[in-house]
């Protein structure tokens, strides 16, 4: 069967599965003992498998085979999480990011794993900690029923074949103290049945209707790989009474008569006293009900006991079900030629006004009207799918910062907040680049060595925040450190070193004014090159990065308190809302955005200062711009009005006025790229199609300051 066509859905979800594990081995790292992490790690792992073996990958296959060994022995309470095991498991997960580059690249992702594989073995293959523990009834466990036995009692036998490490017994416990019952059940399938592992997965499915199956021997993968006789065992805790048990099995065809026995008491010396242990495992269930209804999946090893305790004694109470997806994987390309179609769209309906208004046709207005209601409608929806979450870039970077913190010897805590927020597509795939330079140089050059932290009184651990929000038709994103700081007067002797500035113009530069140097190509202020950053070559591709997105960037910075880059972006770069205004007999558009306000005055209030044309607005002095001789627009005979109409527009912390002949009005507009040729105009943003078919040049304000 040709599986190719199916390699652009592998990819995706494999890479989907990868930065979960990337997530949670980082939270495993926090949390070592949280069984609930444990089981999304190895969900992860078991599902890449499967697409990888059914894809035809086999080497990355064999590795996550491996991974799975390893996670079962964590699992099971026979290996614990230490950092090591952790390491091994990142550079699985190192290496199965490159097989799958290496398949996206259109290989086999047949790379070098050997002795990752033989450290993966070494681990499976070394000797647990876990203990057969013999399950028991009454008499027969022992001399005497409150003697303690390190085991589980069930119906009419021993039991001496299964395993349960603490975690396990504590469930069985809790689940017995809350009125559920706990099932041992053997199920057995016909001899003669040709697919073991689809008459197991039928028996699975049965009972996680009816209940959660917390233990199956031999594992689960093993049963689906039908590494098994022609019997299996399963613990299960349900509400249901034996019979509906024993109904769910026996009606799937070939599955026999299932041995069922009920577990009524855990006898366990190792069982600890009532609010210590067992309320850890209790909230450890809860966690693993939140992170199921996150993911939609129930897994085998869960039992969410305390929300089914809410609805269990209500009549009729049948489990809930996960929801299904209801999600559609669409090509990125179709939804740019659907913007592109929105955008004609729009275009043709302000036409269609601009002749309804000059012709004035009563009969076209209504029409209009709900046509301009349907268009918008349309966009918003249009401009709705194409949105999403920043935290596709955000989720990359706590295994960036963990790393580099590790190479770096520093101790580093990522906070990431509003990692909800939306953001155009095309703004998304262009953001990361200039993120990931500014994190590395908060990890890098921010954020001290513990050493001077402590003799600064601070934290031997530093923080680094990464946050984004809504303001407005803008997102704004902060990456802030707790480090030392900017120091004004170091970039200022700097920048005169480097030959940017003389002295006595650096002399004069404010101090917000001077940490803006940093923005300057070739601008450096690390006092030794690594090879994490201090080649002085990304600061300025961040400023440039940001700029080619209609975005702009601030820098606050307290020397000894640490730093903060504000980048404010638009949501979209598709369509946008504009101010029309006229230069001589141009029209231009100023993206809505950057302005601040619109005002006039007359001649005489325009001054001079050093050159440079300003006026006082509400006291304080505001530089001027003739946009017809930056933009070189030659003369017209037009009359002008007496006032001089002013556009202030901002850029970060900066604002200046832009001088315009006349303000026609807020329009919205298509973006529309000038193509190669004219690309790398100063000051020209794009164009758009105005009403009346005519081009107009969109206004870079960012180009301007």
């Amino acid at each position: 069967m040709d599986m190719s066509q199916y390699r652009g859905m592998f990819l995706e979800e494999a890479q989907e599965h990868l930065q979960k594990l990337n997530d949670a081995l980082l939270a495993l790292e926090s949390s070592p003992e949280n069984r609930a992490i444990l089981d999304e790690i190895f969900r992860s792992a078991h599902t890449l498998k499967g697409m990888s073996a059914t894809m035809g990958f086999n080497q990355v296959a064999e590795l996550t085979h491996n991974m799975e060994n390893v996670l079962h022995k964590l699992r099971n309470g026979e290996l614990c999480s230490a950092s090591g095991i952790v390491d091994l498991l990142f550079k699985c997960v190192d290496s199965l990011d490159s097989m799958i580059n290496d398949i996206a690249g259109g290989g086999e992702g047949n790379l070098t794993v050997g002795d990752l594989l033989t450290e993966l073995k070494n681990l499976h293959e070394s000797e647990g900690h876990a203990g057969s523990i013999p399950v028991a009834v009454g008499p027969e466990a022992g001399s005497h029923p409150d003697t303690p036995i390190d085991g589980a009692a069930v119906g009419q036998k021993i039991i001496t074949s299964i395993e349960f490490n603490e975690y396990e017994k504590n469930l069985i416990k809790q689940a017995i103290d809350q009125g559920y019952h706990c099932y041992h059940i053997v199920a057995s399938i016909d001899p003669r049945c040709v697919m073991k592992s689809a008459r197991a997965f039928m028996i699975f499915k049965n009972m996680e209707a009816i209940g959660e199956i917390i233990k199956s021997i031999p594992p689960v993968q093993e049963i689906e790989e039908e590494k098994f006789d022609t019997s299996f065992q399963l613990i299960l805790i349900s509400m249901e009474p034996e019979e509906n048990v024993r109904k769910g099995l026996v009606s799937i065809t070939e599955v026999m008569e299932p041995d069922i026995t009920v577990i009524s008491q855990v006898f366990t010396s190792s069982i600890p006293a009532e609010g210590t242990e067992t309320q850890s495992a209790e909230s450890q269930l809860l966690q693993q009900g939140r992170e199921a209804d996150k993911t939609g999946k129930q897994d085998s090893g869960a039992a969410d006991i305390s929300n089914r305790e809410k609805t269990k004694n209500e009549p009729g109470y049948v489990p809930a079900k996960a929801k299904a997806s209801q999600t559609v994987r669409v090509d990125t390309t179709k939804l740019d030629n659907l913007i592109n179609l929105v955008g004609e769209l729009v275009i043709n309906k302000t036409r269609i006004e601009q002749i309804g208004r000059v012709n004035q046709v009563p009969d076209l207005a209504e029409t209009l009207e709900q046509m301009d209601r349907i268009t918008t409608d349309l966009q918003n929806v249009v401009m709705k799918v194409r949105m999403v979450p920043i935290d596709t870039v955000f989720s990359r970077f706590p295994r960036m910062v963990r790393d580099l913190a590790k190479e770096l010897g520093k101790e580093i805590e990522l906070i990431i907040e509003g990692k909800e927020t939306e953001l155009d597509r095309t703004v998304i795939d262009e953001v990361g680049d200039p993120l990931v330079h500014l994190l590395r140089n908060a990890v890098d050059h921010g954020i001290e060595e513990p050493e001077a932290r402590i003799a600064a009184q601070k934290p031997e651990q530093g923080k680094v925040l990464l946050s984004a929000r809504h303001e407005g038709n803008n997102v704004v994103i902060e990456v802030e450190d707790d480090g030392k700081g900017l120091d004004p007067e170091a970039i200022r002797q700097k920048a005169v070193e480097k030959g940017i500035l003389d002295a006595e113009s650096a002399a004069e530069l404010s101090d917000t004014e001077a940490v803006r140097l940093v923005l300057k190509p070739g601008f450096s202020t690390a006092e030794k090159i690594t090879d994490i950053s201090g080649r002085g070559v990304g600061m300025d591709v961040v400023k440039n990065k940001i700029e080619a997105l209609s975005g702009s960037i601030n820098i606050e910075s307290t020397p000894g308190r640490g730093t903060r880059f504000k980048i404010q972006l638009p949501l979209t770069l598709a369509i946008i809302q504009a101010l029309l205004v006229l230069i001589e007999e141009e029209t231009y558009a100023i993206p809505l955005s950057f302005i601040a306000e619109t005002t006039s005055v007359m001649p005489e209030q325009v001054n001079k200062i050093q050159d440079q044309e300003v006026i006082l607005l509400r006291g304080d002095v505001l530089p001027l711009i003739r946009l017809n001789e930056v933009l070189q627009v030659p003369p017209s005979d037009l009359p002008k009005d007496e006032e001089i109409n002013i556009v202030v527009v901002k850029n970060g912390e900066k604002r200046v006025g832009l001088l315009v002949d006349t303000l026609i009005g807020q329009q919205e507009i298509v973006i529309k790229p000038l193509g190669k040729l004219l690309g790398n105009i100063p000051v020209v943003a794009g164009a758009t199609i105005l009403g009346n078919g005519q081009v107009s040049l969109i206004i870079d304000v960012a180009g301007l300051f």
